[in-house]
């Protein structure tokens, strides 16, 4: 099929990436929300499904024959994605059709009246075609949004309150489960109060909820905002499966991702939420890395965080290094990173030589020397005493 003396499928797929790109800049400047929307999710997810919808009606042209409505998995995918963001339907298909307008404004130019044959045929495929396009988008679309208030006030979210509190009866929930406090970094698309924060907080919660449900033997009940929050997995699987689960969501998330586990059954879960919490919460004062915790991994800040009588004299050991805060944050570092000067010199920001010489300050004004295995105990116990006083 011909107009303006050349082959319409062809000219369509060799102007794709050109007019993708005049689309998206369209996009931009006529729809508030796309402008709004992460720069990420333009370049990719957007740009990349307009060019996909250029390419598909070339294919339509070339053999001459309607695309089926099982031919539109690609869009459907997309529109689902938007309805998790919260993108209004109206701004998406509005979208379409200018995307629509400019494919069909490159396929007609230069056109004269003895292509009228080739244009009468060309534009049933083409009204054909969007509206299959516009059919299968909105169905998806509504489809997810439905499912996401379904969830918001339906039996997942009964059942989830009822793991949680241990009242279970009248439920058939997984013989085990794995429960997981959660902490993300905030994304550099988060930043501000615009729109943009608000999809790119959608985006990375959907994107972790994603791994979580691949990993679940069911799908994942979860609460989850910007900054973290609960999940639990019906999980038959091992702790191997957790630590990747965790590295596998910080990837997709594109963010910092630390999460404190236990492994348990329906009747120990309300106990292990509670334990994942303070396992995050001491992970954070000792300001560790990214990653999954476990209890084991905690046990002697676990214990001595514990209300005791000797916390309080722990804590005082340390006393003599209030009026020197640079001292206490050398010596915090210096004992995470195993008493490597060099290592803390580099957290630091200061000289291996600055880093021995406080040391040395910290000896002095304490009476505990770190290369004295008895004092680098009490050392240890005593940061953790610390953390854990008010």
């Amino acid at each position: 099929m011909r107009m303006g003396g050349r082959p319409m499928a062809a000219h369509l797929r060799a102007r794709a990436p050109r007019l993708t790109g005049r689309v998206v800049a369209r996009l931009l400047a006529e729809l508030p929300v796309y402008a709004e929307l992460p720069q990420e999710e333009v370049a990719g997810d957007i740009a990349g499904i307009v060019q996909h919808s250029l390419r598909q009606f070339a294919d339509v042209l070339e053999r001459r024959r309607p695309a089926g409505p099982a031919e539109f998995g690609a869009q459907r995918e997309s529109a689902a994605l938007r309805a998790e963001e919260g993108v209004p339907l109206d701004a998406i298909l509005a979208a379409y059709q200018i995307g629509a307008a400019m494919a069909w404004e490159e396929l007609t130019a230069g056109a004269g009246p003895s292509d009228l044959p080739a244009f009468q045929e060309a534009l049933g495929y083409f009204l054909d075609f969007q509206r299959l396009l516009i059919s299968a988008v909105s169905a998806a679309y509504l489809e997810v949004r439905q499912i996401l208030d379904s969830q918001d006030h339906g039996g997942r979210h009964a059942l989830m309150t009822a793991l949680m509190t241990g009242e279970t009866a009248g439920h058939r929930p997984a013989p085990r489960w794995a429960v997981l406090t959660l902490a993300f970094a905030p994304h550099p698309d988060e930043a501000g109060t615009g729109q943009r924060a608000r999809i790119a907080t959608r985006r990375k919660i959907r994107r972790v909820r994603t791994v979580l449900d691949e990993v679940a033997d069911e799908p994942a009940f979860t609460t989850l905002d910007a900054a973290g929050g609960t999940a639990l997995l019906p999980f038959s699987a091992g702790w191997d499966v957790l630590h990747g689960l965790v590295a596998r969501a910080a990837a997709c998330a594109d963010t910092p991702v630390t999460a404190a586990a236990e492994i348990t059954g329906p009747a120990g879960i309300p106990a292990a939420v509670g334990q994942t919490a303070e396992i995050m919460d001491l992970v954070r004062r000792a300001g560790r890395p990214p990653g999954l915790y476990r209890l084991t991994d905690v046990l002697l800040d676990y214990q001595l965080s514990r209300p005791s009588g000797a916390l309080a004299g722990l804590a005082a050991l340390l006393a003599p290094l209030d009026p020197k805060p640079e001292l206490l944050r050398t010596l915090e570092r210096y004992l995470a990173c195993d008493l490597d000067r060099r290592t803390t010199g580099a957290a630091l920001h200061v000289h291996p030589n600055t880093v021995a010489y406080r040391v040395r300050r910290i000896s002095a004004l304490t009476g505990l020397d770190p290369a004295r295995p008895s004092d680098l105990r009490l050392l240890h116990a005593a940061m953790i005493a610390r953390r854990a006083l008010p």
